[in-house]
């Protein structure tokens, strides 16, 4: 058997550190694990390439899960207990009681997701995305819209942590995720092997988007919603692109932007959508 089922009767296991401080996700990060979050994120972890440390959960979810649990071969634990025990655990109401531990994947090579994507490449990065949820939110969105790669750095929040793992609805297992020091250096790099780099930023002299040229290889990049796009990675750019509206609104919440830059993108490249 791939896995070792214990039922709960103590919350006092070392195993259980990781549940016992999700509310301490950066101190998860540095360890370099992260944890899913209800019935449909915490299935497509354990249906993804990703390593699986642990697994939380009642005994109905774990009778209903078990196929996939079984066809996993990772080393890992699976604790069964009562919801009600795994909320006195973790320190709050949970609705399915569901959590599973996964280990964030080794960092990866621009010129290798590159070299494997099929072209014109599409790419995404966010700027001072300091908010999980929305930065989950623009995960799903590339994840859905056939973006190759979402580059980050260090302004923004990692795409592993609680909240934007559950707001991707486990889209971060499958999109790879390139974490840099500099998006401005990351995007000096992209424009030297030809990509386009295309700022959303409502600013005036933007392009509207339907005008803009997203057809060949691009990299579109997203900034907060307080703050926009910094002057840094703006001078990188090589150009901005706005989305048509009304004098009376003057922005997108970033995951409804990012929705649809990205199905733009995709319609000028005739991308057909599976029925």
């Amino acid at each position: 058997m791939p896995f070792h089922v214990q039922p709960l009767r103590s919350l006092d296991l070392p195993e259980l550190a990781p549940y016992r401080t999700m509310r301490r996700q950066l101190e998860q990060r540095q360890e370099g694990i992260f944890v899913a979050e209800g019935e449909k994120v915490v299935r497509r972890l354990l249906q993804s390439n990703l390593t699986v440390a642990s697994v939380l959960l009642p005994d109905k979810w774990f009778r209903e899960l078990e196929p996939l649990l079984r066809a996993r071969t990772d080393d890992m634990s699976v604790f069964v207990a009562e919801k009600e025990l795994l909320e006195t655990l973790t320190g709050f109401s949970m609705y399915q009681g569901l959590l599973a531990v996964g280990r964030v994947p080794p960092a990866l090579d621009l010129d290798e997701v590159l070299d494997r994507s099929a072209r014109p490449w599409l790419l995404a990065a966010v700027d001072g995305l300091s908010s999980a949820e929305n930065l989950g939110a623009v995960v799903r969105n590339c994840a859905a819209f056939n973006v190759h790669a979402l580059i980050t750095d260090q302004t923004s929040a990692s795409a592993f942590l609680r909240r934007a793992v559950r707001s991707s609805m486990g889209a971060v297992f499958e999109l790879p995720i390139l974490e840099s020091k500099s998006l401005a250096a990351r995007l000096g790099e992209l424009r030297d092997r030809g990509v386009r780099c295309i700022a959303a930023h409502p600013r005036p002299g933007s392009c509207a988007l339907p005008e803009s040229d997203l057809r060949g290889d691009c990299c579109i990049i997203f900034g907060s919603e307080g703050s926009g796009i910094s002057s840094e990675v703006l001078q990188r750019c090589d150009e901005t692109a706005a989305i048509p509206m009304p004098p009376n609104v003057d922005s997108l919440n970033v995951g409804s932007a990012a929705a649809v830059f990205l199905y733009e993108a995709n319609r000028q490249r005739g991308v057909k959508r599976e029925r």
